[in-house]
């Protein structure tokens, strides 16, 4: 990725919900569970290593590719009212500087793409057109 002639501007944190820099219609769209689906990956029984590989290896490949917006399923918890251990850790992973860059915005699925068990990602736009 390197950095532009420059430098880049800091990113602001990551926070579930946030969709203050992206445009209203986009924000309308992916809060509503409107935009298309781009891919999806199901991390929800792994441990936290697994997790943690599978969707930096999954998010890569998504920016890579050119998708936009992608589904992560989380799964909700446990039964006992505990949060889960990737609900807490996914958005924490996708505001680590490795995968920061990539992402434009997180925000909690709608109940048919899997509610509180599953994140929308919305990824940022390459903007280099070589390999």
């Amino acid at each position: 990725m390197g950095v532009h002639r420059g430098g880049r501007p800091s990113q602001p944190p990551l926070k579930v919900g946030n969709l203050d820099n992206i445009d209203r219609r986009t924000a309308d769209r992916f809060a509503r569970g409107e935009m298309e689906i781009d891919g999806r990956i199901d991390l929800h029984g792994m441990s936290q290593d697994q997790a943690h590989g599978a969707l930096s290896g999954f998010v890569r490949r998504a920016w890579h590719e050119g998708r936009r917006c992608v589904l992560v399923i989380t799964g909700k918890g446990t039964y006992t009212g505990g949060v889960g251990v990737l609900r807490q850790s996914v958005p924490r992973w996708l505001a680590d500087a490795s995968l920061r860059p990539m992402v434009l915005a997180v925000r909690p699925a709608q109940p048919r793409h899997g509610g509180e068990g599953a994140l929308y990602v919305l990824v940022k736009r390459r903007r280099d057109h070589h390999r």
